[in-house]
């Protein structure tokens, strides 16, 4: 295997090699590729491929994380921030884009999508740093690949789940 090509992906080809707040920055490029993404493509026709891509990059993961990390959680692995941040966005667009919530897509508006991503991206750093009940006995106990990538995953459907509570709020 190639270890090297499989160290840029943990660590999202060097952001996690940066000494300050790296995944914060590495969950600040994923709302900006997803907005750039949504921006210029869409992602309405891509959304199956996406899911399968992060699906398979968190198998994936864990996998490298266990062999190149010996399931350590280094600081440099922020590929987990990438997953956990994708799913309150890849969440919401779903629902902005959903037969079933012709009200949310009226309400938020097209100029809206670009709030609704920064707020994803607090949302998702708020969990991931405080780590809430289970999340904090995951990141605690579980100290391998699975632990490292599944704590993000949790962070990120608490940050979904907050996005559609406020989104109710609204």
């Amino acid at each position: 295997m190639n270890y090297n090509f499989s160290k840029k992906i943990l660590t999202l080809y060097g952001i996690g090699f940066i000494n300050f707040f790296p995944g914060t920055l590495a969950s600040f490029f994923t709302c900006a590729i997803f907005y750039i993404f949504w921006l210029f493509i869409g992602l309405k026709d891509y959304q199956l491929l996406i899911y399968i891509f992060l699906i398979s990059i968190f198998f994936y993961s864990i996998i490298f994380i266990n062999k190149i990390y010996k399931n350590e959680d280094s600081k440099e692995i922020v590929i987990d921030e990438f997953v956990g941040q994708s799913i309150p966005i890849m969440s919401f667009y779903y629902l902005y884009n959903s037969e079933n919530f012709n009200f949310f897509s009226d309400l938020v508006g097209n100029n809206r999508f670009e709030s609704w991503v920064i707020l994803s991206f607090f949302l998702f750093r708020f969990f991931d740093i405080l780590k809430p009940f289970p999340i904090n006995l995951i990141d605690n106990k579980i100290k391998n690949g699975f632990g490292v990538m599944f704590d993000d995953v949790l962070a990120g459907i608490y940050s979904a789940i907050s996005l559609y509570i406020i989104f109710i709020w609204i």
